[in-house]
């Protein structure tokens, strides 16, 4: 894929991204103060219906002892409400005291002779003096029982005059008692509760009445009016004129978990389904970059693979043309030491063609691994032998620290050797001057471990991270300084963990590496 477009793609698709997150975080923070502000709506007709409640309940509670007087003294009804009562109350006997003394105006037609007068009547007012005292069970009337709910029906049906009337003159006679003793016990939190129900809002809140931005005795236990974010405040006993002595506060402790359970639903499966948008992205956006990589590097492989073939195919050539010349044939020294050449160069080429096999078979799981009881220390021999007239040729060194006491693993024979040789060659080509390698062996509890140190040009740490990739060669400017083809490792980590054990590497540049194997034990 191109560069350009393998960018713009990915610049694109992450500018996609991110508008989407943007639109549910929007949408999510739009809907919470959408919520915020239907809440602070309901929050105060909750207040404002529990205030209206508070306030009616306290006029029908005196207008219904107030008309069963007059009913039973027989006052018309077109007679002023104000002339009519003084209230008391007695809390013991749960009896209420109601005392009339005044002048009240009654109106008589009295019918005049046609012949002398031409009236239709002639209007006399008679004022008579009355004084009452009554008695009323706040719970009965002549025996009967009569319902709150009865008597606030008593209450609303009376004309808008007579209840404006009446609400001014219980106005004035209630405003002097303390309101603790208006307000019933529990009244506030047993009304808030209903009206709260009524409107599906359960949350928790505290309430208390303020007279002129004070404090009095009606609240909650946990009102806290400095605490609280947002507190809700409506007039309560307010008179015709609209003023009120009381204000009815309330804040909801729960206001915001409320809100946002409100919305969880939405809102989680809004951020589950962008993160598995996100999640989506970003492996797709892995794989690209995955498949970009490898794709270069697969490039290299090539490169790398055409180069390590074409030298053994030119030197073979090469060989084969001096042993046709007639000067070189007749010479059998020559002529071993070119055949010589073109088996190495054969070998060499062959086992190019192995690496490739074995990592294509351990991929498919293929490769047919037995193991065996082994000695740790003679796998080490076995390798050194291998790669030690390598280094004696290079005028360099293999030296061992062998101080494992126990060393007997199960392991196979073959693989762990190429195991090893693969990692005392590599100390051997990435070592610019005469190769120097130590190993050591150490026992840790039930595992033994090995390490191969060299003195080479090292590695940085992102090379470190990727060394035992499939395709992975760490280059130091030419691409072909350093024979290879990026399998030998990935075979090495794969083989170490096929027999359960770890592999790892330290390096710096400039000051070598060291690879570092840990082994299961076995009795």
């Amino acid at each position: 894929m191109n560069r350009r477009l393998f960018v713009f793609l990915v610049v694109l698709m992450s500018l996609s991204l991110i508008g989407i997150i943007f639109v549910q975080g929007y949408w999510i923070s739009n809907s919470v103060e959408t919520k915020r502000e239907q809440f602070a709506f309901n929050a105060k007709q909750v207040l404002i219906s529990t205030a209206n409640k508070i306030q009616n309940q306290e006029l029908e509670e005196y207008y219904y002892p107030l008309r069963a007087m007059a009913d039973s003294i027989g006052i018309p009804d077109d007679i002023s409400i104000q002339e009519l009562f003084l209230i008391e109350e007695d809390s013991v006997s749960n009896q209420t005291y109601l005392y009339s003394n005044s002048i009240i105006e009654q109106d008589f037609k009295l019918g005049s002779p046609a012949t002398e007068y031409d009236l239709d009547s002639i209007k006399i007012k008679k004022y008579i003096s009355r004084k009452v005292a009554q008695v009323f069970n706040n719970n009965s009337l002549d025996g009967q029982y009569l319902s709150s709910q009865k008597r606030l029906e008593l209450f609303s049906n009376m004309d808008e005059l007579s209840k404006l009337n009446f609400q001014e003159i219980i106005f004035d006679q209630r405003r002097k008692i303390p309101i603790h003793k208006r307000i019933p016990e529990g009244e506030i939190e047993r009304i808030m509760i209903m009206e709260l129900a009524e409107r599906d809002m359960e949350t928790d809140f505290e309430y208390a009445v303020h007279s002129n931005s004070l404090a009095t005795q009606v609240r909650s236990e946990n009102f806290d009016l400095q605490g609280s974010s947002r507190t809700y405040s409506v007039p309560l006993f307010v008179n015709k004129d609209g003023l009120s002595d009381y204000q009815l506060l309330a804040n909801f402790p729960g206001e915001k978990e409320f809100v946002l359970s409100s919305i969880f639903g939405m809102a989680a499966l809004s951020i589950i389904f962008t993160l598995i948008i996100v999640i989506a992205y970003s492996s797709a956006l892995q794989q690209l970059i995955r498949q970009r990589q490898i794709s270069q590097i697969k490039t290299d492989f090539i490169n790398n693979m055409t180069h390590e073939f074409k030298t053994p195919i030119a030197t073979i050539n090469l060989a084969l043309d001096a042993i046709k010349n007639p000067l070189v044939s007749a010479d059998e020294t020559k002529v071993k030491r070119y055949l010589g050449m073109i088996k190495e160069e054969n070998k060499r080429m062959h086992a190019q063609v192995e690496n490739v096999l074995r990592i294509s078979k351990l991929e498919r799981n293929e490769l047919d691994i037995k193991k065996e009881r082994l000695d740790l220390h003679d796998l080490v021999d076995d390798a050194i032998s291998h790669i030690s007239l390598i280094v004696e040729d290079r005028q360099g060194y293999i030296e061992t620290h062998l101080d494992a006491e126990r060393t007997a693993i199960l392991a196979n024979d073959s693989h762990f050797t190429n195991v090893l040789v693969n990692i005392l060659d590599n100390a051997v080509k990435y070592s610019e001057e005469s190769p120097k390698i130590d190993i050591y062996t150490e026992n840790a509890r039930n595992f033994v471990i090995l390490k191969i140190q060299d003195q080479g040009i090292g590695m940085s740490k992102t090379a470190q991270k990727q060394v035992f990739e499939k395709f992975y060669r760490a280059h130091t400017g030419d691409v072909h300084n350093v024979k290879g083809h990026g399998l030998g490792l990935a075979y090495v980590k794969r083989i170490v963990e096929d027999h359960h054990g770890e592999i790892s590497v330290e390096s710096e540049r400039g000051k070598g590496s060291t690879f570092i194997i840990k082994l299961p034990l076995i009795t």
